[in-house]
């Protein structure tokens, strides 16, 4: 399997985090819908880190809360493409509105590449150095 390919199995396990996160907050829980964005994509980002750094890019490091951190920091650029395509269809169209999920669909599609992009970056950093930084 190539790394496009498992990054993007991982960027769907993340997608059923964060619309599962996502749907449970908005529809169970009437939560706002910007807020709980924020909360459920924190939580599928910080899956797909431990994910990716395992199986896609095969780092064999302990994680450390400092490359959590910077993962995070990298993380941004995609994020707000995928929180701008979020935000854009659930006040664009009504079903969205009313099922959110979909609108992480959308972010999390115009996101990818951007984060595939940025991850490779920084795992492949990651797994040069042999030292304690990352």
């Amino acid at each position: 399997m190539n790394q496009f390919l498992r990054f993007c199995i991982v960027g769907a396990i993340g997608f059923l985090i964060d619309a599962g996160i996502l749907q449970a907050l908005v529809v169970g829980m009437h939560s706002n819908p910007y807020g709980a964005r924020i909360i459920s994509f924190l939580a599928a980002a910080s899956g797909t880190w431990l994910l990716n750094r395992r199986y896609t890019f095969a780092v064999d490091k302990k994680p450390k809360t400092s490359e959590w951190l910077y993962y995070m920091a990298c993380m941004v650029l995609g994020a707000l493409v995928n929180y701008g395509a979020y935000a854009f269809s659930i006040t664009s169209w009504d079903i969205i509105a009313k099922q959110p999920w979909l609108g992480v669909a959308i972010g999390s599609i115009a996101g990818l590449g951007v984060n595939f992009a940025t991850s490779r970056m920084l795992f492949r950093r990651a797994s040069m150095h042999n030292d304690t930084k990352v």
